[in-house]
């Protein structure tokens, strides 16, 4: 897993958050959304395999919860070819730098936890009116009557205490109904102010017409909440005393509890347009958090994409994450590619960097390094996988069952990028590459594009036909294991293992003998 440091040459790291992560929180949106327009969501296996929650950390400049989590959604979904595009909004406060602090300032205003909550009223079927609402307004429409006619006949008072009463028993119950908001409902009045703001200030420019219409909607909507913003705004004692008192005649005529319901039947009819204002600011905020990202990165572009084309070409990538990243260069044409090396020489971390930059191309139009040019692809990966006690799964069928997952979508007509790390280890050695070479040479068919790393060195005598070799290697200094991390073309050909045994002390003996056993099957391979 990586971890968020100070970058030396690559960035200056500046607006990274220091604040804690609530992904539960951060995710709400994301989950909840149906995602109709999008080619792909990013399932979890891929996401903890590209450590998307600690490349989101990275990613994330943004001034507000609603633009936190819609960046959040878009990093999770790779939409149709140019169907989201935050470029528009990102050279428009480029070129009006007033225009875009103003912008923040307001934004900011929706960076309280409570903002996380607004989704419920766009995904959650509101509270229902209970079974015996129909009698609501009779009992307020009594006690108006008993206070009027009080004036006239004072004892009319005494008759309407039963009926004050149960007024007064249902406005306390439906204070429990009214806490459950207390968070929505101030921040979609909040976001309602605030969109008013950003349009008449020319922050908006997307959909307006639509934006527009939304933002009117839910302003006469607002309107109906004015006992609950009330509430929300009294702070001292005078304040407070005229609470109370409001309070008193919202339980005497159940005025409170009567506009809660009314209140709530429509929002459940405005779900449309509170979602129309969430991805208004929303893509506001992550635009300028998409800028922000690439001001502080010095070595970043815009990819270039092929259409149906399989064929892959980067130059200086990098992964954003990395401390002292090492930028490498790669091109392919109608081949995947198969990687070799030992541990920790960088085989894992190179997969990882295709597939974090090719879906940053594919979701925020950013790209680290000098080039990327690639098809649209569907992203899938089989990197991290671990044994499920809860389930008594072992770690091979684990990733049996993962890899099937992944069989089945290289039968559909999309384009998928597939990341594998060391396939079937959990097996002996000639089922492990029989079942190897079975499986890359159908996740290639079609325009696939598979990464995959092995330490089988023969499975390149299988598929020299479909995959070309690359690999990462070291070699030892003063006993000590040097990595210089770039990737090379061709098979490996030095292998340091037992090497690294004796600069570790262990047993000569031991290591003459196990050079003995591996120059005895070299021997035999080659007879």
């Amino acid at each position: 897993m990586f971890k968020l440091g100070k970058k030396k040459n690559h960035s200056t790291n500046q607006g990274i958050k220091t604040s804690k992560f609530d992904f539960e929180r951060i995710s709400l949106y994301f989950k909840s959304s149906r995602h109709n327009d999008a080619r792909q969501v990013i399932d979890q296996n891929t996401a903890d395999d590209l450590d998307l929650e600690e490349l989101f950390m990275f990613v994330d400049r943004t001034h507000s919860k609603i633009g936190q989590q819609y960046l959040y959604s878009a990093l999770r979904t790779i939409p149709e070819a140019n169907t989201r595009n935050f470029e528009p909004e990102i050279e428009h406060f480029e070129k009006n730098l007033g225009l875009k602090e103003s912008t923040v300032k307001e934004l900011k205003k929706l960076n309280t936890r409570g903002a996380y909550f607004i989704q419920k009223l766009i995904f959650d079927k509101q509270l229902p009116n209970p079974k015996w609402f129909w009698i609501l307004p009779i009992l307020s429409n009594l006690s108006i009557a008993a206070a009027i006619s009080s004036f006239f006949l004072p004892q009319v008072i005494l008759f309407a205490i039963p009926v004050l009463v149960i007024n007064t028993f249902i406005h306390f119950w439906n204070k429990t109904n009214l806490f459950a908001y207390s968070n929505a409902i101030p921040q979609l009045l909040l976001l309602q102010s605030t969109t008013r703001k950003l349009l008449k200030s020319g922050a908006i420019q997307n959909d307006l017409q639509q934006v527009s219409a939304s933002e009117l909607n839910i302003r006469k909507i607002g309107r109906m909440a004015f006992f609950f913003k009330l509430e929300s705004k009294m702070t001292d004692e005078i304040s407070q005393a005229f609470s109370y008192l409001i309070d008193l005649i919202n339980g005497i005529f159940l005025l409170e509890t009567l506009m809660f319901f009314r209140f709530l039947r429509k929002v459940e009819l405005a779900k449309d347009d509170i979602d129309v204002l969430f991805k208004s600011i929303g893509l506001i905020d992550a635009a300028l958090s998409i800028s922000a990202l690439r001001s502080s990165t010095k070595n970043w572009s815009k990819p270039e994409f092929l259409d149906n084309e399989k064929k892959l070409e980067l130059s200086e990538l990098y992964h954003p994450l990395l401390v002292n990243p090492i930028p490498n260069d790669l091109n392919i044409l109608n081949k995947s590619v198969l990687i070799s090396g030992s541990n920790m020489s960088g085989k894992t971390t190179f997969i990882r960097t295709i597939g974090v930059n090719i879906l940053l191309a594919q979701t925020i139009n950013t790209v680290f390094g000098k080039k990327l040019k690639c098809p649209h692809l569907d992203i899938y990966s089989a990197i991290r996988i671990s044994d499920d006690l809860l389930e008594d799964t072992s770690y091979y069928f684990a990733e049996v069952k993962r890899i099937k997952e992944l069989l089945d979508t290289s039968e559909e007509s999309q384009a998928c990028l597939y990341l594998l790390d060391e396939l079937f280890k959990g097996t002996n050695t000639i089922e492990r590459i029989a079942s190897g070479k079975a499986v890359l040479s159908r996740l290639n068919q079609n325009n696939h594009i598979v990464f995959a790393s092995t330490h089988d060195l023969e499975l390149t005598e299988f598929l020299s036909n479909e995959y070309n070799y690359f690999h990462f290697e070291e070699h030892i200094e003063l006993d000590k294991l040097i990595f210089d991390y770039k990737l090379k073309p061709g098979q490996l050909t030095n292998t340091n293992a037992i090497k690294i045994l004796e600069i570790n002390n262990f047993p000569q003996n031991l290591t003459n003998e196990a050079k003995s056993i591996a120059e005895e099957f070299l021997k035999k391979k080659r007879d």
